[in-house]
């Protein structure tokens, strides 16, 4: 069987071994066992990289795991070694890897992420920010457009009192301005606009998926950014 997965995060198993964490076009969120995967000789552990998107031909379930027989990369030197593409690759893939998990087959996440990658590998450094909004639509949690004036976090209403600081006039107009957007990687954030985004977004997935904690990485994207 052959599945085309984003890799979301792994887990060395032993000495040579990995079980992957992924986002897969078929079925949602898997994981597999990769036999061998950091044997001194192989070199598809170069593949391990945050949502590289890879050819997985596995063989049948046992133990609930599906075993890799083999493994290819997809989309072959997509990224440099651009670091902050690379701090935003990790960002993301550990956000995914939370919010993701009890996710069965979603097309338009993949879909999505595929975007997003397209998006980043532009150029486009504020593609992030987007694709976390984004994602919210793809699971039936983005707010709906009103003409009051703030957002509230918890309710996903928008109000005509402001309920949490992070989402003042400014900020609330910028979530109203991605919700009507037909093509929201285009809008141009400052880097003010940015940075209180960003802060907004996060609050809002505390409230709305359980035990949500904010990647490992957010200082390092708040320092390049």
């Amino acid at each position: 069987m052959t599945q085309e997965v984003f890799l979301l995060s792994y887990t060395k198993y032993g000495d040579h071994d990995a079980v992957l964490h992924c986002f897969c076009r078929e079925n949602g969120f898997e994981s597999f066992f990769a036999k061998g995967i950091y044997a001194p000789k192989n070199k598809k552990k170069a593949f391990l990289f945050p949502l590289n998107e890879l050819l997985l031909f596995t063989s049948d379930k046992k133990k609930n795991i599906q075993n890799v027989q083999k493994i290819e990369q997809k989309n072959v030197d997509f990224f440099s070694s651009d670091i902050r593409k690379n701090s935003i690759l990790f960002f993301i893939s550990d956000l995914l890897n939370q919010v993701l998990r009890n996710e069965n087959q979603n097309v338009g996440i993949y879909s999505e992420i595929s975007i997003f990658l397209r998006q980043l590998q532009l150029d486009n450094f504020q593609s992030h920010l987007i694709f976390i909004f984004r994602l919210l639509k793809q699971q039936g949690l983005q707010p709906l457009f009103s003409d009051k004036m703030f957002l509230n976090p918890e309710t996903g209403n928008f109000e005509d009192v402001e309920s949490h600081h992070f989402f003042d006039k400014d900020i609330s107009a910028i979530w109203k301005e991605l919700i009507v957007s037909q093509n929201p990687y285009d809008i141009k954030l400052s880097r003010f606009g940015k940075q209180n985004f960003l802060d907004s977004i996060l609050v809002y997935y505390h409230y709305h998926f359980t035990d949500f904690r904010e990647p490992r990485s957010l200082e390092i994207i708040k320092e390049i950014f």
